[in-house]
């Protein structure tokens, strides 16, 4: 594996994303001490893609949630107590 260090890493950043996208991992030194391996993620695939909705039927917002603690919400931005 690829060791380069942080210098290095920001001027060919770009170099080397595209290697890490293709399964090439490597680290980021800093005065030579490994500080960070980088690599490329998978994207989720099937069961692991969340969508929306997801929650139905799990959760219940109330008809009156836009009017909820109104009174209290009016008198914090009117300078009341």
């Amino acid at each position: 594996m690829k060791t380069v260090n942080i210098h290095e890493a920001k001027t060919q950043l770009s170099k080397l994303i595209e290697e890490a996208s293709k399964g090439e991992s490597f680290v980021i030194a800093k005065a030579g001490k490994p500080v960070v391996k980088v690599m490329a993620l998978s994207a989720p695939i099937g069961a692991q893609v969340r969508r929306i909705g997801f929650m139905v039927g799990q959760i219940s917002v109330p008809d009156d949630f836009d009017r909820m603690r109104k009174e209290e919400i009016e008198q914090m931005f009117s300078g009341g107590a």
